[in-house]
This record gives structure tokens, C-alpha cells and sequence, in this order.
């Protein structure tokens, strides 16, 4: 337990000290959140009713799937994973330990988002706290499984970035965080119903905002605590201590874990 204790401490710390981690969990968020809310609130007034859960949303999105599997596959490549074998720490804390500390980074953006929205741009504050609260933590758990994944089966930090935009820039355009997914076709609602982001956002409107909504609400926390699941469990399986370990060969059954979400598009309507 202490040795789990000093190793979250250290990952915590380096959350803040990183500039790279910093980024992605302080200051791009941030950044963003600002910059949208001056430009959309303008534009669209609208766009006030969901703000504070599009932002959270995109919060969780830019530190999970951006910021996550990079120091994974850092790590690895330095030969740290390694040394952590040979001292008997499991596979599991070397995945679970970055993520714990990055939802509490998490939790501290988004108090500032709940807090400055209705101060700076009118926005309205979820009606529901627990299950506010309930649907950030199975969002960031889904999209945590789907970054620690990625930074397992990524060869390379250039193909971090690769398989993380596969699902963080149509997440941006498809997902309800700037336009509204009954304002997008048939086919694209379809589509958007692949990304953790589309679930979020349809559990925030329909749980905490009391809006209209495209399918059923719970149905998306099931999506996204069946899918934090699976990545997590197919990332605990192909993870390898070194770049010589034969399990990237298995890479492919990464795509496993966007089983709940591809049902999802059949079953919900």
C-alpha cells in the first residue's frame, strides 16, 4: 500500500510539473473553454444550456486520449517498465495509477469550469449532482480505458497521436460538444455514436440538464462503463514490459473495445 501510495504522489506531481501533461490537463482545457465560450455564447446563445457539460466533456477528451498514452509508450521505450517488473510492481498499477491521478487533475478543471460558467457566461449548472458527478466519472473511465490503450498498443509516441485524433477530432465535430447531434444527419448521428464523447453528452442532457435528448440516457452510462471495461481489460492483456514483448503482435483485438459502442448504433434508436 505504501509503495502504491508513493507511486500515485509521484504521478501526481508529475502531472503538474510536466509541461506536457500540464498541458493537456490544465491549460489546453482551460484555453479551450475559455476561448468557446466567448465565440459561441456570442454567436449562439443556445450553446449556454450544455456548456458546463461540453466543456467537462472536452476536458476529460484532452487529458485521457491526448494526454495518457504518451508517457506509456515513453516509459516503455526507456526501459522503466522494466525495472518495475524486477522490482514486482504489477502490470495493473502501471496502468491504473495514471489514471487515477489524472481524474483528480480532472476534477480540479472541472470545478473551475462549474464554477467560472455561470459567473462568466451565464451558463446554467446541472439540476442533478450525483449523477453529475456519476456521468464524469464513467466518462472519464471510458475514455481513460481507450487512452492507456492506445499508449499499449502504440509502437511509437508519433502513433499516439495518430490513434488518439482517430477519436478525438470526429469526438469534436460529431459528438455534441459544439453542435447539437439532432442538428446533424442520419447517417452522422449514426456515426457519432461510436465515440465515447456522443454518450457523455447525451447522458449529461438527459440526466443533469433536463434537455431533450436522441436515445436513452441510461443506456449511455451502460455504453460507457461497458466500454471503460473492455479497454481496460484488453490494455491489462496486451500490455507489454518492453518493445521486445511479443503481445503487440495481438494489437488488433484493440479494436475490441469499441464493441459496446458499434452495438449501441444497432440496438439505441
Amino acid at each position: 500500500m505504501t509503495a502504491f501510495v508513493n507511486h500515485f504522489l509521484f504521478e501526481f506531481k508529475t502531472g503538474i510539473r510536466n509541461k506536457s501533461l500540464l498541458l493537456m490537463n490544465y491549460l489546453f482545457p482551460f484555453g479551450f473553454y475559455v476561448m468557446l465560450g466567448l465565440l459561441m455564447t456570442g454567436i449562439a446563445p443556445f450553446y449556454r444550456e450544455g456548456m458546463v457539460s461540453s466543456m467537462v466533456t472536452f476536458a476529460i477528451m484532452a487529458a485521457t486520449l491526448l494526454g495518457l498514452p504518451d508517457p506509456l509508450v515513453t516509459a516503455r521505450e526507456a526501459g522503466i517498465f522494466r525495472n518495475y517488473k524486477i522490482n514486482g510492481i504489477p502490470a495493473r498499477s502501471i496502468l491504473m495509477i495514471p489514471v487515477l491521478t489524472t481524474i483528480f487533475h480532472l476534477l480540479i478543471i472541472a470545478v473551475v469550469i462549474t464554477g467560472t460558467a455561470p459567473l462568466f457566461f451565464a451558463a446554467p449548472l446541472p439540476v442533478n449532482w450525483p449523477v453529475f458527478f456519476l456521468i464524469f466519472v464513467l466518462t472519464a473511465f471510458a475514455c481513460s480505458g481507450l487512452g492507456v490503450l492506445i499508449g499499449v498498443i502504440s509502437s511509437s509516441s508519433r502513433m499516439t497521436v495518430l490513434w488518439s485524433q482517430i477519436i478525438f477530432v470526429p469526438s469534436m465535430m460529431l459528438g455534441g460538444l459544439v453542435m447539437p447531434l439532432e442538428m446533424l444527419p442520419e447517417v452522422m448521428r449514426r456515426i457519432a455514436q461510436l465515440l465515447p464523447a456522443t454518450h457523455a453528452i447525451n447522458a449529461f442532457r438527459g440526466l443533469t440538464q433536463q434537455l431533450g435528448v436522441d436515445f436513452s440516457p441510461i443506456a449511455s452510462m451502460l455504453i460507457l462503463l461497458t466500454g471503460g471495461l473492455i479497454a481496460f481489460a484488453l490494455a491489462h492483456y496486451l500490455f507489454s514490459w518492453d518493445q521486445r514483448n511479443p503481445a503487440t503482435k495481438q494489437r488488433y483485438l484493440a479494436i475490441l473495445a469499441l464493441l459496446p459502442y458499434l452495438i449501441g448504433v444497432f440496438v439505441l434508436s
